[in-house]
């Protein structure tokens, strides 16, 4: 791991100059020419670290110093509710005997799965996201939060925990679920069964890291170079907000300025690992107003800058597209020529989705403005969740939006749906409905994230379809309302 020994940061992951791939991205995928001879772009490739991300340093950070302080005991096993990399990070401690169970989305793409698996975690998966979505904290369904408590007690029995003990603490976990607090269930789930709890998501230790390694390490490359990171903006992206905090940090105290810019994708969009700025928003670690801006990228446009970098041989993954795309962005503005990339993670565990990028390929994700002009093109709109269904206002919302007759939108059974996603197959019902004379249909969900992933799964059996960006919360209609007034936990 890169640390301090004396002055200097030792075992650096690589700092590597992107200018020219990045100049001949934006000519030969982007159509323009960044001709400044100041151009400077690095990448700073925690790919390369032991987990294959940044979030190692933070685990490491955080476990060493309960270890050291004795807030970790050998004998217990630690929980954390994770997007992925944190939790592989955490899987590490498993070669020195330390259990770790996770608590994951269900959303999570195949391949980070298939690598919290290979840590030797012990996975809950929920079908609910980390972060809730935008207007659904205090506001989900009882029956929807009894249904996933009753899952969660299975889970924890199956691991061995003791049932009882969750059955005495029931109303508190039950509260957490109708909020979508995963992130405090965690919490909660530790104190109760003497668990230790690394808390990443407002633990100090995760920015301190960042302060004192990684942006002096960053620093320490540059200067060797006879540069200076005063001379830089730096783009990273948001997960937790450990990274952006300490990279701010150091950079206010060091050189009293603000050169952190932030990176989330536009609404509605899942990028693995990282919020949409609406989802940060709630978090402890998220503070702007430390920030030098703020940028809303679209996955969509940045997918192709991916894979020619992929395709060029840098190890990167989705979050850092978004990066070099805004980065690409403020180049062209003229307004800065110098940048550090944050290469958070690498392409592997998302190598599935990365293969079915093609520049034929329809886009995925698609906004109300572009899905209302086409919508003669679908054969179907179809609603897709695994927990809530829209009530006959939201149907008729929806159809409002959309300028179709709501006779044209179909909505599947919410186990259905589950069936998909948990086994990546096709079940009937849902074939039947996809099966239409103009072969594409448009998916509708409540934020646009399980729709998004129902797309993908469907395009990897060569089935077309698209996403509608927000889901039905991001209506202009549904804006500001109360969910439950067009939606309602699902039954079936």
């Amino acid at each position: 791991m890169p640390h301090l020994e004396g002055t200097k940061i030792v075992n650096s992951t690589p700092l590597i100059d992107l200018t020219e791939d990045f100049k001949e991205c934006a000519k030969s995928v982007y159509k323009f020419e960044l001709d400044d001879n100041n151009l400077k772009v690095y990448g700073k490739f925690d790919s390369t670290l032991l987990s294959g991300s940044i979030k190692v340093r933070a685990a490491t950070h955080i476990i060493h110093d309960a270890i050291a302080s004795g807030k970790l005991k050998g004998s217990q096993t630690v929980i954390e509710a994770t997007s992925g990399n944190f939790g592989i990070a955490l899987g590490l401690l498993s070669k020195i005997g330390v259990s770790v169970v996770a608590l994951v989305s269900r959303k999570l793409q195949e391949g980070v799965f298939k690598e919290l698996r290979n840590e030797n975690i012990r996975i809950m998966d929920l079908d609910m996201d980390i972060c809730p979505a935008p207007g659904m904290e205090n506001r989900a369904d009882e029956l929807a939060a009894k249904a996933t408590a009753g899952n969660i007690r299975s889970q924890l029995s199956e691991l061995g925990f003791n049932p009882e003990i969750f059955d005495i603490n029931i109303q508190e976990i039950e509260a957490l679920l109708a909020k979508q607090d995963i992130i405090n269930l965690a919490r909660f789930l530790a104190k109760i069964y003497n668990l230790f709890c690394p808390k990443q998501y407002d633990n100090e230790l995760n920015v301190d890291v960042h302060r004192i390694i990684t942006a002096p390490e960053i620093d320490q490359q540059l200067r060797e170079n006879g540069d200076s990171l005063e001379n830089y903006q730096i783009i990273c992206s948001f997960g937790t907000g450990g990274t952006s905090g300490g990279l701010s940090q150091y950079m206010a105290k060091k050189y009293d300025k603000k050169s952190i810019h932030v990176v989330f994708p536009i609404p509605g969009q899942d990028v693995a690992g990282i919020r949409t700025k609406a989802k940060a928003s709630g978090l402890t670690l998220y503070k702007p107003d430390t920030f030098a801006a703020e940028h809303e990228i679209d996955y969509e446009k940045a997918k192709f800058l991916l894979k020619f970098f992929v395709d060029k041989g840098h190890d990167i993954g989705e979050s850092t597209a978004l990066e070099l795309f805004a980065a690409m962005q403020m180049a062209k503005s003229g307004n800065y020529k110098k940048f550090i990339i944050i290469v958070a993670d690498g392409i592997e565990k998302y190598r599935k989705n990365f293969e079915q990028i093609s520049k034929k390929q329809l886009p995925i994700n698609i906004s109300l403005e572009e899905a209302s002009s086409i919508v003669n093109d679908y054969d179907r709109i179809i609603w897709v969740h695994t927990q809530y269904t829209p009530k006959e206002a939201g149907i008729e919302m929806l159809a409002k939006s959309l300028g179709v007759d709501k006779s044209k939108i179909s909505v599947p059974k919410a186990r259905t749906i589950n069936e998909l996603l948990s086994t990546q197959k096709i079940p009937e019902e849902l074939s039947k409905e996809l099966n239409g004379s103009k072969g594409k249909s448009l998916l509708v969900c409540m934020a646009g994230n399980t729709s998004l992933m129902t797309a993908q799964v469907l395009a990897s059996k060569g089935i077309i379809t698209q996403s509608l960006n927000g889901g039905i919360t991001n209506l202009p209609e549904g804006r500001g309302r109360n969910p439950g007034e067009y939606i309602k936990a699902a039954t079936e």
